[in-house]
């Protein structure tokens, strides 16, 4: 019996971010990170599903670096709480970035 201990996954690594979107700010913006690891983020649009996801993905992408198409939004579709996946980046390069997006 081989006593090698095998990792599986699906090949794709990210990272799971919590995010409370407030509609209807003048500008779209991170406005902190909560000590539970919740993003605020501040957007332009007027509603929480349909386009107001489309913005939130778009912008995000553009914080974090990456292809909105590699941002899926995993729970909270219609609502204003809601859990992304972010594939291609590790949990604390997306910290990272989303810190220095503060500065």
């Amino acid at each position: 019996m081989n006593s090698r201990k095998f990792h599986l996954h699906d090949g794709r690594r990210g990272a799971a971010l919590a995010v409370r979107v407030t509609p209807r700010a003048s500008r779209n913006e991170i406005t902190e990170i909560m000590p539970d690891g919740t993003v605020k983020v501040r957007l332009t649009f007027v509603s929480a599903d349909g386009d107001g996801n489309k913005a939130l993905v778009q912008f995000l992408a553009g914080v974090l670096g990456v292809l909105p198409s590699k941002i899926d939004i995993i729970g909270g579709i219609s609502g204003y709480d809601k859990l992304l996946s972010v594939l291609d980046i590790d949990t604390e390069e997306a910290h990272q970035r989303l810190l220095a997006y503060l500065e």
